[in-house]
């Protein structure tokens, strides 16, 4: 899976056509970004038990959709390339969780 170069043009040119790039600074993208991840945790709410709600996947898409949007805009804000972001806190994060401690369980860092 990859967000492909035609994807994130999509996303900038649906800013750009609105000069919307004035508003999106990292504070106010830091926010929406927040927003957004609150609207799909809402999806969530009261489900009791369940741990997935198949029966709102159309839902679940659209505000991950705004989620990662977001995401990708704030990267282009910070001028930060999300590629490589992602492979470097991954690398960060296996030497946080080897493997041979980490296998199967999902404690903290700092408890395994």
């Amino acid at each position: 899976m990859k967000i492909s170069k035609e994807t994130s043009d999509i996303i900038f040119k649906f800013r750009d056509e609105r000069n919307w790039k004035q508003f999106h600074n990292p504070k106010d993208l830091a926010i929406s970004i927040n927003l957004e991840a609150s609207e799909l945790l809402e999806l969530f709410q009261w489900s009791g038990e369940k741990t997935e709600c198949p029966e709102k996947n159309d839902r679940i898409a659209e505000e991950l959709a705004d989620v990662l949007s977001y995401c990708i805009l704030m990267a282009d804000a910070c001028g930060l390339d999300p590629d490589k972001i992602i492979k470097e806190k991954f690398l960060q994060n296996a030497k946080k969780y080897p493997i041979d401690r980490s296998f199967g369980k999902s404690d903290k860092y700092c408890d395994i």
